[in-house]
Formats: C-alpha cells, structure tokens, sequence
C-alpha cells in the first residue's frame, strides 16, 4: 500500500506555516490542499480541542464570505493531530500566493464575538467550543506568520528520506 503523501513530511522537522500538500487533477480543474500548521507536531501541544472547533467555524466562515476568495474555497477543517488546519482551493497556487488570505482569516477571529453555527441545530457538538482559547491561538499564529513572512522554511515542507529496498519497495518504520 502507498503512502499517502502527508505522512511522507517529516513531521520531527515542520514548523508552522503554509505547506502544499497535495495537487490533484479533478474533471477538468485542479484543485490543491494546503496544510496550515499551527503548532510544532510532536513538539508543542496540540492545539485545544474546543478552541480548535471554534477556530473552524470562524475560519471556515470568514473563508467563504470573503469577496475575493469565495468562489475559490472548497473545504476548510481540522487536522485529526490538531495541530493545524486544510484548506482545499481551486487552482494551485505556491503557498505563499495565500498568506494574505490565511493572516487575514485567522486576525478576523479577534473580532468575533461568538462563533458561527455553534448551536444546536447548526452544529454537532455545539458545547465545545472556546471562543477565548480560539482568540488565543489565533493570534499567535498571525504574530508568527507576520514575523516570518521573510523565512521560506514556513512555506516549504521538510520531507523525509525513505530507505528503498534492492527490490524497489520503500522502508517505513512504524
């Protein structure tokens, strides 16, 4: 069985950033799934459950009503790690290409004075949410992409090296 292509980053070495992870071709369009690392994997906590569901209804929210990027947004949602977020767009564009939007999205949550969708009939597991974490998280994320906008490793995965067998079969240690 193949590898899917997430679990080929070295996840010892990512940083927080904006990360390609995926281009697929689908009908005639392309679409490309980023990974918004928020925290160090395996490194730094992962980031709080309930704030983590918050930042995503006000994140996913955000995303779809903004006038630019509206009609380019397919999905936005937490990582099973929590330790960051996908957001799948229409198109491929170097990651870089969407820092603005990604820097806006997550200062918009300051602003938030509850969180979209976080009731009984809009959402699943509408208790869980922690708007002040999400707040917390958020900002830090934006200060860390704003200090860093000059640094190409936050925007460049850090892959890992694969023993390949004589046989042409790839190594993984588990």
């Amino acid at each position: 069985m193949d590898l899917i292509p997430s679990f080929s980053v070295d996840h010892t070495a990512i940083i927080p950033g904006i990360f390609t992870s995926r281009v697929d071709t689908v009908g005639n369009g392309i679409v490309t799934t980023y990974d918004i690392r928020l925290t160090r994997p395996n490194k730094e906590p992962a980031v709080d459950a309930a704030a983590m569901h918050s930042l995503e209804h006000i994140i996913a929210t955000y995303l779809r009503n903004d006038p630019e990027w509206k009609d380019e947004i397919i999905y936005w949602g937490p990582m099973g790690c929590l330790t960051g977020f996908y957001l799948i767009l229409k198109g491929n564009r170097p990651p870089r290409d969407i820092c603005g939007l990604i820097l806006n999205a997550f200062k918009a949550v300051e602003d938030s004075q509850d969180v979209p969708g976080a009731s009984p009939k809009n959402c699943g597991n509408y208790l869980m949410h922690n708007l002040g974490m999400a707040k917390w998280y958020a900002a830090r994320f934006a200060d860390y992409l704003a200090a860093n906008l000059g640094n190409p490793a936050i925007f460049e995965y850090p892959q890992t090296d694969r023993l390949v067998t004589e046989a042409g079969h790839q190594f993984f240690d588990s």
